[in-house]
């Protein structure tokens, strides 16, 4: 009975998915309609861990645009206009914005293809060098904007970094990554979380100015479009530090950069920004972040992964844990969170 029930339900997805794409495609017609006047053809595509749904919609070879439904529910996906409008009117590359229907949740924007930073990750360093650098200058762009410019940015981003929002990811890893998936007992979860010296960073790194950070800024968040990159995936934007974007670039646990390779691109955003070559404190404000973000990032995969059943996130957990060890041995206060680090199995079961 098994065969037909499959084949049944396999049926009633893809009349589902009909349904929606005939939806979406009026939708399209109707707002766009000058570039709707041909035949239009649309396709899912299937992007990160996100609550939105992307589509491609094609009216030819040559004209194309990517439509995004979003959840209405969740606050942050309306700020990505704002956001995107903001972006360029301070010419920092990101998709141009075609139209907005808030009540449906429904975006049209630009399409600037399929070819992320990422996709570049076995090409010689000479090539990956140049698109790097792309993106940071981008990124330094954007830390460089003086709070005169973005304080009325202020209700259209996420709540900025706080000691409470550090805290929060440490937790999460700690609940989704040591919890989740190396089932960790609430004892020794709560052992390890309640290290002084994790508190202690949090507030150091709330305590210190804030600038506009992209929040996200990973190798899958970096169009490359001719050579150049541009930023994507931002409506997480928000104040914080200048160093968290760049420990989520230099640390990205979807590629694994030399530490020759990680110090060139630091001199480089230092250069870029016109700071001094090791000014005060910036390489530990590096570390503390790169620590945070990558119990952020833990966090999520295992959240995805094991909650959500999205279990392909399992796959980068090695990457990210091996980059975590590194970053807690240098710390002599997170001694017993190292320890219990340096046990754990680098290879975890997708499957």
């Amino acid at each position: 009975m098994s065969a037909p029930i499959e084949g049944l339900k396999e049926s009633c997805a893809t009349r589902l998915f009909e349904m929606k794409t005939d939806l979406l495609l009026r939708q399209t017609r109707l707002r766009l309609p000058a570039f709707s006047a041909g035949r239009i053809e649309i396709s899912a595509i299937e992007k990160g861990g996100s609550d939105r749904r992307f589509y491609r919609v094609r009216c030819s070879t040559e004209q194309s645009l990517i439509l995004v439904k979003y959840n209405l529910e969740r606050e942050e996906n309306r700020h990505y206009v704002r956001i995107a409008e903001f972006l360029a009117q301070r010419g920092i590359r990101s998709p141009k914005v075609y139209f907005h229907d808030p009540e449906e949740g429904l975006i049209w924007i630009e399409d600037l293809g399929e070819t992320d930073l990422f996709s570049f990750v076995d090409d010689d360093w000479l090539t990956r060098r140049a698109l790097y650098h792309s993106a940071l200058d981008e990124v330094a762009k954007l830390h460089q904007l003086p709070e005169t410019e973005w304080n009325d940015l202020r209700g259209n981003m996420p709540p900025e970094f706080t000691a409470a929002l550090y805290q929060w990811e440490q937790n999460y890893f700690f609940e989704n990554c040591l919890g989740r998936v190396f089932q960790f007992d609430n004892s020794t979860l709560s052992e390890l979380s309640s290290l002084p010296a994790l508190r202690e960073i949090a507030e150091e790194l709330a305590s210190l100015p804030r600038v506009l950070v992209h929040r996200d800024f990973q190798s899958q968040n970096i169009i490359v479009r001719k050579g150049q990159a541009y930023l994507i995936d931002f409506q997480g934007m928000r104040p914080g530090l200048a160093e968290y974007d760049l420990a989520s670039l230099l640390f990205d646990p979807y590629v694994r950069l030399t530490a020759a390779e990680r110090e060139e691109l630091f001199s480089y955003y230092l250069e870029r920004r016109g700071l001094r070559a090791n000014p005060p404190g910036l390489r530990e404000r590096l570390r503390f972040c790169a620590m945070q973000r990558l119990m952020q990032a833990l966090g999520a995969y295992g959240f995805l992964g094991l909650a959500k059943g999205n279990r392909q996130f399992l796959r980068h957990v090695p990457a990210a844990l091996a980059s975590l060890r590194s970053v807690v041995a240098e710390e002599a206060e997170l001694r017993p969170l190292g320890a219990a680090l340096a046990y754990l199995p680098l290879n975890v079961a997708v499957g």
